[in-house]
């Protein structure tokens, strides 16, 4: 009778900008929802995807990086991820395997303690050290907290990502699953094509641009066997609009296109993709610009 108990609740993932959390979720659930890249505050939505398996169901909301904010941005990039703790059955707080906490985790640490939820540690990129410095991070961590569990990851890797399941499951309720068996994400798809082409953006551009670039899609067209999406990409300065765009477009073409493989893979059928570039001078600090491309500042 056992295998009949199904559990199905909700696990936020927190962690500073940077340590892997949107790459450790798209292994979990087995498909790319998340945009990665090696800058930081990538995400800044909440997402929430969904693992369904024999056991259950595990909704895992990927917050944006926790941090001091900056501007108006940052400042609601922040807001999502401390409001999404008040709505999960367990965290999954991801830091590096290091032994130094520095501001950032403290900062983590002070939220963490008042949630009153069980956190499971996760030490990520574990195929980057020696074993004995992810047993010394372990032991510098636990001293701070008492964790429900500690389990060392490669979430690049997959390693010992079937036991950090495991461990969730733990602390779920028993409960019918919130979403059907073959969802993955609660995401728009027109959200999720922005934020693909955001990710192509952010590689391609490397160290040339900061991260004040946004998408907004113009529109998307369903045909037969083939999709028409007019996307814009928002910069904050006339050079970055240069920068983009790159000689005689070569830039955008090259963003286009890694973007389009991703977005078929998606949609399962043929894309036309049509980018272009707009300058909308200091967007991260306007409420309404904000809003338009799909941040929400003023919710809580």
């Amino acid at each position: 009778m056992e295998n009949k108990q199904y559990k199905s609740g909700f696990a936020a993932l927190v962690g500073r900008p940077n340590v892997g959390k949107s790459t450790l979720m798209n292994h979990l659930i087995g498909q790319k929802i998340a945009i990665t890249s090696n800058k930081p505050q990538t995400t800044r939505n909440r997402i929430q995807t969904v693992y369904t398996g024999e056991k259950g169901q595990i909704v895992f909301l990927d917050t944006p990086g926790i941090h001091k904010a900056k501007n108006k941005l940052g400042d609601y990039m922040v807001r999502v991820a401390e409001s999404t703790l008040k709505d999960v059955d367990v965290v999954l707080w991801l830091v590096e395997p290091t032994t130094y906490i520095g501001a950032g985790e403290r900062h983590i640490l002070e939220q963490l303690r008042r949630c009153k939820l069980p956190v499971i540690l996760v030490i990520n990129k574990i195929d980057t050290v020696k074993k004995d410095a992810v047993m010394e991070a372990i032991e510098a961590y636990r001293k701070e907290m008492d964790f429900a569990e500690i389990v060392p990851v490669s979430a690049l890797r997959s390693n010992n990502t079937d036991t950090l399941l495991e461990c969730i499951f733990k602390y779920l309720p028993y409960g019918e699953p919130f979403y059907d068996e073959d969802t993955v994400t609660d995401q728009p798809q027109r959200q999720i094509v922005a934020e693909m082409i955001r990710e192509k953006a952010l590689r391609c551009l490397e160290e040339e641009i900061p991260h004040g670039i946004a998408v907004a899609i113009e529109q998307m067209k369903f045909k037969e066997h083939i999709v028409d999406i007019d996307a814009t990409i928002i910069c904050e300065r006339d050079s970055h609009k240069g920068i983009i765009i790159g000689k005689q477009g070569s830039m955008l073409k090259k963003i286009g296109s890694q973007a389009r493989k991703d977005i078929e893979d998606m949609l399962e059928c043929q894309v036309n993709l049509q980018l272009w570039v707009k300058v909308k001078k200091d967007w991260r600090d306007s409420d309404f610009l904000l809003k338009n491309f799909g941040y929400h500042p003023s919710e809580e």
